[in-house]
């Protein structure tokens, strides 16, 4: 490996050396390894490992660079891949032994030891042989914007486990999971952080090792294997991605040169008081260079199709959860930082892979998330919708008696459904923290709840916007979610939980296959009538350039015959599908087939049907 260009060199210095993971970290050749680290303040580094007998006068690395530019290289002649190593660190009188920051795998635990000890040498992009090539070329990006995404949130740990509760590796989960996703309808998985974090009741999102992927399931190339697989069944991965803060293990990033480093030296800004963990110091470039690399790595190296931003907001405001902050230069709660990494780190995958996602977790009202960054905004292609979850499961979860005087929920959404590109995400942040689940925050008894999860459900499919749904939630798992065990998949021997599972299927199909869904622009949507307060009645219709779906939802459990709903034609229109259907676990009341629009005005609207709709449910039409 040859040496590090002083161009590469002023490229780190300016927070734009984007392969950095290319130069930093450890790099196998055949006769040995070269190791380079950030490490400015150091007064000594050595590589200590396998190699070496962990000795750290063995191999002392020379100092390259100046100022807060520095860094360490050596080349250890006989140190091969797979081998451990850490970085021994001298500041003063004291050394520290600190895993590689570009670590491309991690050591499991040695028993009665500290988490995540070591690590190993690279794995070289050589070692596994990608064959997913016609997805690479096909995949859509941004084109997404015109087309169906449906995402399957999953946390690898507890999808589903042996029977002894042992963990599903990479390779045993590849084949299930991708023929689980595929019979759904879902288009793409979003893992939650499978880089390597100490703790694993912290789901991935406090991380101590960035660039790998965590032992628990298995080895990089296991992962290169799932992801593989996943793509050749036509099935995307989004990967959750944690660039607001890290752990706070001594094994990891802090202090990692003898003071603080990647985080905040600002003792008020550095510590998250939400997660225990330390927040990342936007204000230095090497900081933000190393989160932009480790963004296009996973992009790179694991033809990731998309990341999600997790904790935005926490990243965009200084006083996040804080009731002492630091401000801005300017006196504003703006992270001004922040804000323009990452509008950096937009740009560049958008430059680099035209075809990925970039997708925030931003639950404020920050305008321009999902804007370009050339119109002032973030640079996202897409932004979860907080505000819709927030309004929809406070609608759902009131007692149907009690719907009528809560309406506005119901319909706030549409006020500002344009606004951004919204993604409509029910995820595992609902069912976790005394919750609940999905199906247990509904009322009424277990039919009623499961009604209402199928009526919520059709909402989410027929509001404007893409969808994501947290694993179990799809067949109405009775507990709230814990990591510690797998999905409860024997609820569906029963019929109201494989009712659900077969509904939330159906609206996947329906919303794939249909452009007026499909279709999320403004105009994309109207409202028929929401007026009826009553009898809890509300409709609206999606529009599409050759067709159109109406949605009838009846919010109470009193079945409603002979009602009367404007239409925009006369003529034939067909129920595409009813929730109440006996094959999801209804009682089969509610309109079937084929009903005629007659002429008529109703609801500012040119024909008129008579529907019978079904208790607690929703009916979708389209113009037969």
């Amino acid at each position: 490996m040859p040496a590090v260009s002083a161009f590469d060199q002023f490229l780190w210095g300016q927070g734009r050396l984007e392969d950095a993971y290319r130069t930093f970290g450890a790099h196998a050749n055949r006769q040995g390894t070269w190791f380079r680290v950030w490490a400015p303040r150091a007064d000594a580094v050595s590589v200590i490992g396998d190699f070496n007998d962990w000795e750290r006068a063995r191999h002392p690395m020379k100092s390259v660079g100046s100022g807060m530019e520095r860094f360490w290289e050596v080349y250890v002649r006989g140190a091969r891949a797979g081998d451990k190593y850490k970085f021994s660190i001298n500041r003063g009188d004291s050394w520290i032994d600190k895993s590689d920051p570009f670590g491309f795998e991690m050591e499991p635990p040695v028993e009665g030891g500290d988490a995540v000890q070591g690590l190993s040498g690279i794995i070289s992009p050589s070692d596994f042989k990608w064959s997913d090539d016609a997805w690479m070329s096909k995949r859509k990006g941004p084109e997404s914007l015109k087309e169906a995404v449906s995402i399957y949130e999953v946390h690898l740990g507890s999808w589903r486990r042996h029977e002894d509760g042992t963990f599903l590796t990479y390779l045993e989960l590849a084949e299930p999971l991708a023929d689980y996703v595929l019979e759904m309808g879902f288009t793409h998985v979003e893992l939650m952080p499978v880089q390597e974090h100490p703790f694993y009741g912290s789901w991935g999102y406090q991380i101590v090792g960035p660039f790998a992927p965590t032992y628990r399931y298995g080895s990089p190339s296991d992962f290169k294997m799932l992801i593989n697989h996943l793509h050749q069944k036509g099935i995307g991965v989004i990967l959750d991605w944690v660039p607001a803060h890290f752990a706070t293990d001594p094994q990891g990033l802090m202090e990692f040169d003898g003071e603080p480093l990647f985080e905040y030296e600002d003792p008020v800004m550095r510590h998250h008081p939400d997660w225990g963990t330390y927040v990342f110091d936007y204000s230095r470039p090497q900081v933000r260079n190393y989160l932009l690399s480790n963004a296009l790595f996973w992009l790179d190296e694991y033809h990731i199709d998309g990341l999600r931003f997790d904790a935005v907001a926490s990243m965009l405001y200084r006083d996040y959860s804080r009731e002492d902050w630091t401000p801005n230069k300017f006196g504003g709660r703006e992270n001004l930082d922040a804000m323009e990494m990452l509008k950096a780190i937009n740009e560049t995958v958008f430059s680099r892979f035209p075809s990925a996602m970039v997708i925030a977790e931003e639950s404020t009202a920050w305008p321009g998330v999902s804007h370009p960054t050339y119109r002032g905004g973030l640079g996202f292609l897409y932004k979860w919708n907080m505000g819709w979850m927030h309004d929809t499961m406070q609608f759902f979860h009131e007692d149907p008696v009690h719907r009528k005087h809560h309406y506005h929920d119901f319909t706030f959404p549409l006020v500002y459904a344009w606004a951004e590109n919204y993604m409509l995400s029910l995820s595992h942040d609902e069912v976790v923290h005394g919750k609940g689940s999905m199906f247990g925050k509904m009322p009424g008894d277990d039919w009623q709840k499961a009604s209402n999860l199928r009526m919520m459900f059709g909402h989410m499919f027929g509001h404007p916007g893409k969808k994501l749904l947290f694993m179990g939630s799809e067949f109405g798992q009775g507990r709230e979610w814990s990591h510690d065990r797998g999905l409860d998949w024997w609820l569906l021997d029963k019929d109201i939980h494989r009712g659900t599972q077969a509904w939330v299927k159906a609206l996947n199909q329906v919303y794939r296959n249909s452009a007026a869904l499909r279709n999320d622009t403004a105009g994309c949507f109207e409202w028929v009538d929401m007026s009826d307060l009553e009898n809890a009645v509300a409709s609206y219709i999606r529009l599409g350039q050759d067709e159109n779906l109406l949605f009838v939802f009846n919010f109470t459990p009193v079945p409603r015959s002979g009602y009367l709903q404007g239409a925009p034609t006369i003529g034939k229109w067909r129920v595409l599908l009813s929730s109440d259907e006996v094959r999801f676990g209804g009682s089969g009341a509610g309109s079937s087939g084929d009903v005629l629009a007659k002429k008529g005005r109703l609801h500012n609207r040119e024909a008129i049907l008579s529907l019978d709709l079904p208790p607690l449910g929703v009916l979708i039409l389209r113009k037969a």
